[in-house]
């Protein structure tokens, strides 16, 4: 079973502010809290879809592969940049609030495969090992996204409830934030070069 250690590394890097967080903070901040609980199911499947694979297969075969690093962070950077252009869109054309969602489940999933925290957490955290061995270890880290998703969705409940900020502010400033991710996943790529 895992120890306090494999907890408190998960919560970090779950809890640090990046492209998913921001996906579900601004989801909910369109939507509400509860209509915004299935983007969890993204999220989750996203991670799953990379450390099951990394955790249970592919770290022997990663191993001393640094083009395939470059390449998975060179896609996540162009993906992030595309849903900040998508979101600064969206701020020019919403107004007003209504229940249309900007963000996606599918969208969340892509976003959370492409996230440089799951090949951290499938190579560095969890632990390693057939499926069944590492099966107690993927159960307390799938809880740990939805408790670390669910305060994102939390936040942005409460911001989208806030009278002075409206959409368009809380999507540009979203986009911002995607910006700066995006060139940070590609600032990290290229000095893996």
């Amino acid at each position: 079973m895992p120890d306090s250690f494999f907890v408190f590394a998960i919560l970090a890097l779950l809890l640090t502010p990046g492209p998913t967080n921001t996906l579900l903070t601004v989801g909910a901040a369109a939507c509400g809290f509860l209509a915004s609980l299935p983007l969890l199911l993204g999220e989750l499947a996203g991670y799953l879809a990379v450390v099951v694979p990394l955790a249970t297969i592919a770290a022997a075969l990663l191993d001393g592969r640094p083009a395939l690093a470059i390449a998975l962070r060179l896609a996540a950077a162009c993906w992030v940049l595309f849903l900040a252009f998508r979101l600064w869109r969206l701020s020019s054309t919403q107004e007003n609030r209504d229940a249309s969602s900007p963000v996606t489940i599918g969208q969340v999933f892509l976003t959370t495969v492409l996230n440089p925290k799951a090949p951290i957490i499938g190579l560095v955290i969890m632990p390693h090992g057939p499926l069944m061995e590492i099966a107690p270890a993927l159960g307390l880290f799938s809880l740990l996204v939805a408790g670390a998703g669910t305060s994102f969705l939390v936040l942005g409940s409460l911001v989208g409830r806030a009278p002075l900020l409206s959409p368009r502010v809380v999507y540009r400033v979203a986009a911002a934030f995607l910006v700066v991710f995006s060139l940070g996943l590609a600032g990290s790529a290229s000095g893996l070069i």
